[in-house]
């Protein structure tokens, strides 16, 4: 008889079931746990004194913050406090303080503060943790999915050790869910899986441990629920479909994937591609990006690289950013999507940036003159005998609206910064511009 009741002790998720008891069994971040680390020096249970400090823990979820810092606790004999910044206030952490003070004082044992999402923290509940991190009241841990350098205050970052956690490889993941199966804190052997399963999971799972192993879980429900005549339950390829509906986006709004989904993003509204535009405006809104930051890139994206080609492309993504302003997701992801075809599909220039680029350019390189005479303000006293004014001539008075006149410094006279393309409306825009400097100049 299978022992399927492996599948469910006391309902307990099989990832917190699996957590390791000592860093013997972290499954990956193997650059942070060799010899003499920090890591290391935390969780050994001589080290009665020094060379352990406070160390922020940064990472994708499921990488094993929290594992870690819990085999820290389980191996090291230090007393060991656990706070999640979601509950916690600036009450709690000058309790923990104060306690740890007097478990030092009275007893000489130190204490491990985890603290997990740190970045939920306000300035002010950051600020408490400081004494008793610079103090050395307690060994602060903490754990954030956030860059810590937006998001953690400075005094805190300078009295820790920043340390960088790395999704989990394909192997890592392959083990983690083998020993899954076999630990009898885990399935004991109530399952088997085939190995297009296992990679099925391991797939879906994106690096993440957590995720792999609640895989596991759902789809080893699955295929107890479906055994029909098996002597054990086999976990297959099609009860891990049925068990996860979705694939998990690896995404993390501070790190690489941010920064490589919108670029990928923006080059492809540039590109007029408008699906893939669409794609990865999917990707970020599923991977819960804020709304306010696509807009505002759509709003760069009109004037940089549509420009005069449309004009009204810049209204369009200000009137989307206004409303997903008003109403928020998940309506917001409509006017998103309809500004985001909208700039994918308008024609494209970059007449407007590199003009004033090259202009700014010009100004750095020390390539300005004085403003000619006729065009400097002459409403204060004084200004005719100097010549200010002297000379202006106002387009109003030629019934072209344009006449004659120099306008740049001597020393660039005939620039062109502005040189409008052929692409839609910007190309009724250079007709009118040669025009009108065809008078200017004339």
């Amino acid at each position: 008889m299978t022992n399927s009741g492996a599948l469910f002790q006391g309902q307990t998720p099989l990832a917190v079931r699996m957590r390791p008891n000592s860093l013997d069994e972290v499954a990956g971040q193997r650059h942070l746990l060799g010899a003499g680390s920090p890591i290391v020096a935390l969780a050994d249970p001589d080290a009665t004194k020094p060379g352990t400090v406070s160390v922020i823990l940064w990472g994708p979820p499921g990488t094993g913050k929290t594992t870690l810092a819990q085999a820290i606790a389980r191996s090291s004999g230090r007393r060991f406090v656990e706070l999640s910044a979601i509950t916690a206030g600036v009450k709690d952490v000058r309790e923990v303080m104060q306690q740890a003070l007097d478990q030092r004082d009275l007893y000489g044992q130190s204490t491990i503060l985890f603290l997990d999402e740190i970045h939920r923290f306000t300035k002010a509940q950051q600020d408490a943790l400081l004494p008793g991190v610079e103090n050395g009241w307690v060994i602060l841990i903490a754990a954030t999915t956030e860059n810590p350098s937006f998001s953690v205050i400075s005094p805190l970052l300078s009295r820790s050790l920043l340390l960088t956690l790395k999704p989990l490889t394909d192997d890592d993941l392959g083990a983690l869910l083998d020993r899954a199966v076999s630990d009898p804190r885990g399935l004991d052997g109530a399952v088997e899986v085939e190995s297009e399963a296992r990679e099925a999971i391991i797939s879906l799972s994106s690096g993440d441990a957590r995720r792999a192993l609640t895989a596991l879980e759902a789809a080893a429900g699955v295929a107890v629920s479906e055994r029909d005549g098996e002597e054990t339950p086999v976990v297959t390829a099609d009860r891990v479909s049925q068990a996860v509906d979705r694939a998990l986006l690896r995404y993390d709004r501070q790190g690489d994937e941010h920064y490589d989904v919108i670029s990928a993003f923006i080059k492809s509204i540039r590109g007029s591609d408008a699906d893939a535009a669409i794609h990865y405006l999917a990707r970020m809104i599923e991977a819960g990006e804020d709304p306010r930051f696509i807009a505002r890139r759509l709003m760069v994206h009109a004037a940089e690289d549509i420009g005069m080609a449309d004009p009204r492309a810049l209204q369009i993504a200000v009137a989307a950013a206004d409303t997903v302003q008003l109403i928020g997701m998940p309506e917001a992801r409509i006017p998103l999507a309809e500004a985001t075809i909208y700039l994918a599909t308008a024609p494209k220039s970059g007449a407007v940036i590199s003009a004033i680029d090259g202009a700014l350019a010009d100004v750095r390189a020390g390539r300005f003159g004085p403003v000619p005479l006729h065009l400097r303000d002459a409403h204060y006293a004084g200004a005719k005998r100097l010549g200010h004014g002297k000379g202006y001539r106002f387009p109003h008075d030629d019934p072209r609206g344009v006449l004659p006149q120099q306008y740049l410094p001597d020393e660039l006279r005939g620039v062109r910064y502005y040189e409008p393309t052929s692409h839609g409306a910007e190309r009724d825009v250079g007709e009118r511009l040669e025009k009108i400097r065809r008078i200017v100049d004339s």
